[in-house]
């Protein structure tokens, strides 16, 4: 199933549907635009027809130089069974040769009366946004301190009720239960909730709740950069866990490595206080402060000098 299709864009941007309107359902497959204007001097030889075509007022006044024969030739070419669609910018009259090919070939030709570099731009953002790269994890996608924090574990470990008392202490809840992600950069991954529970959060015994509507506006966030996982997983007296921090753990997810770290659950720890403070210690470390890698030089330095007065 396509992700954007042209009547998406048109409802979008506002975009004037001119002719073609039987391609309207045409998916668009890739974010890269295309401004045919070497397609217009007649050279096809690489003519990038699966783009979305956007047509300024450069390619329009060197179009108007052309013969008849010409125009209608180029227009044709224009217009091929793969091309998603066509915009005209700049609220500019739309060539009756255009019109003709694009009807013969269903092919979309649209109005817009954004400048051509201006409606580049955003549609490269919307369509990057719409065609990332996406996964879905089970898990819950918290925003603490401005580090989006995805809390991952077995079900039943307390990922849900950890985000509740997260939430009662003024930190903002995206997602829970699955979290859909989202590649939306090379190291961007960004994550949100499926429409159907959105703002809600279930907890075994009492059931689902809105925290919208209990905590309020202020509560909940539609979307957010994950930075950091926290994985919560049931303590094991035999395994050795991190005491200092020094080594740091990654988890992939599609395409971008994100720092992971493990919290065991015991009876008497209070998860929310450590996911709180790991995410403020997180935010430390990309400021530059790295407190393990501190103690480490102390540790170090003693031992130094210790050694030396012994010598």
């Amino acid at each position: 199933m396509a992700k954007v299709r042209i009547k998406d864009v048109i409802d979008t941007f506002n975009l004037e549907l001119i002719s073609g309107e039987e391609g309207i359902n045409r998916p668009i497959t890739t974010s890269d635009l295309s401004r045919p204007g070497l397609e217009l001097a007649g050279f096809f030889d690489y003519y990038p027809a699966e783009r979305l075509q956007l047509i300024g007022m450069s390619e329009l006044t060197f179009f108007d130089k052309l013969s008849e024969a010409e125009q209608k030739v180029r227009m044709e070419g224009l217009c091929r069974d793969i091309t998603p669609g066509i915009i005209v910018t700049r609220g500019q009259e739309v060539p009756a040769e255009l019109i003709a090919a694009s009807e013969r070939e269903s092919v979309p030709v649209m109005r817009s009366n954004m400048k051509t570099t201006r409606l580049v731009s955003h549609l490269t953002n919307f369509l990057e946004s719409k065609l990332a790269p996406t996964t879905a994890v089970h898990g819950v996608l918290i925003d603490i301190y401005g580090v989006g924090v995805l809390i991952t574990g077995k079900s039943g470990v307390g990922k849900s009720e950890t985000a509740l008392e997260l939430v009662k202490r003024g930190h903002r809840l995206v997602a829970d239960d699955c979290v859909e992600i989202r590649q939306e950069d090379q190291d961007t991954l960004v994550g949100n909730a499926p429409e159907l529970i959105e703002h809600l959060l279930e907890i075994r015994g009492l059931g689902i709740i809105n925290v919208m509507t209990l905590f309020g506006a202020g509560a909940v966030r539609s979307n957010k950069k994950i930075s950091l996982i926290i994985n919560l997983e049931l303590w094991e007296k035999n395994k050795q866990y991190d005491r200092v921090g020094l080594d740091e753990e990654t988890m992939k997810i599609i395409d971008t490595d994100i720092t992971k770290l493990t919290v065991p659950v015991r009876p008497g720890r209070n998860l929310a206080v450590i996911i709180e403070v790991a995410a403020m210690n997180f935010r430390l470390k990309r400021m530059g402060v790295n407190a393990a890698e501190q103690f480490s030089n102390r540790l170090n330095n003693a031992i130094s000098q210790g050694e030396h007065e012994e010598l």
